[in-house]
């Protein structure tokens, strides 16, 4: 059985994500905080596909929501993961401060994708996969204002770095993962009209399926079944800039890990 974890799976783009892979027959694992939205999709996959769908309630705001949605369902079973997809992601158009006193794109988009992957690291079966669904709009990473405490607030620029940070980490923990044989690649999905793109002024213009499209390939693909470390659009590996300052990266890493 291929367990898959979907993080934001009950979104546009994760639940095409989840339609493409349930296609492929591998078995889900519905990542959300909406259990009721967790519930619907899980009942209409498994109504269409035939497959078996699990949920993952946990709120990435929270470090102690994610540890005990782990715990709950992978502690006290004997589940191995083929995939994780890193998927959730929020850009709200004002400065949200979570329960832990974090701005909410850091905790979700940052620190939601470094904590999965940490916490999940020893449930991976042998050559699982890790995809960090990311984005071509990237930039502007401040590593000495992660949270805007001096700089104003501003979305866009939130998100743009903290899509540099998801393909930064992917880098990192590439090189961390290698030698137990998993594969972390980062990807941009494509552009469908969401709520998260509405939430940055934005529509789309492709369908969710065309823009799941990559995200699903590097979980099922046979041909990069030796590739890790590396970021992909359309299905293909496009040169990283943000992949060649190790310095950075190792910053950047090490600011994480204080919050694991």
């Amino acid at each position: 059985m291929k367990w898959v974890l979907i993080s934001g799976s009950t979104g546009t783009i994760g639940s095409a994500i989840c339609k493409i892979l349930s296609e492929k027959n591998f078995y889900l694992i519905l990542g959300g905080r909406d259990e009721m939205k967790l519930n619907q999709l899980k009942q209409n996959l498994e109504k269409q596909y035939k497959n078996t769908c699990l949920i993952f309630l946990a709120d990435l705001r929270s470090k102690h929501s994610i540890q005990q949605a782990i715990n709950n369902l992978f502690s006290k079973n004997s589940i191995k993961l083929y995939a994780l997809v890193n998927n959730a992601s929020e850009t709200p158009k004002r400065k949200i401060i979570t329960e832990e006193g974090l701005e909410c794109q850091f905790a979700v988009n940052i620190l939601g994708y470094h904590r999965m992957i940490a916490y999940l690291k020893e449930y991976f079966e042998n050559g699982a996969r890790i995809v960090n669904v990311s984005s071509y709009w990237a930039g502007d990473l401040d590593l000495a204002d992660l949270q805007f405490e001096k700089r104003p607030y501003h979305n866009h620029i939130a998100y743009r770095q903290s899509k540099q940070a998801e393909r930064m980490l992917t880098v990192i923990w590439s090189e961390i993962l290698r030698e137990k044989n998993i594969l972390v690649n980062a990807c941009h999905p494509g552009d469908a009209n969401s709520k998260l793109s509405n939430d940055l002024g934005f529509g789309g213009f492709e369908s969710p399926m065309d823009a799941a499209n990559t995200p699903a390939y590097l979980v099922y693909s046979e041909e990069i079944r030796s590739i890790t470390g590396k970021y992909f659009e359309h299905r293909k590996i496009v040169s990283d800039p943000f992949a060649k300052n190790m310095d950075q990266i190792k910053k950047l890493f090490e600011i994480c890990n204080k919050y694991l």
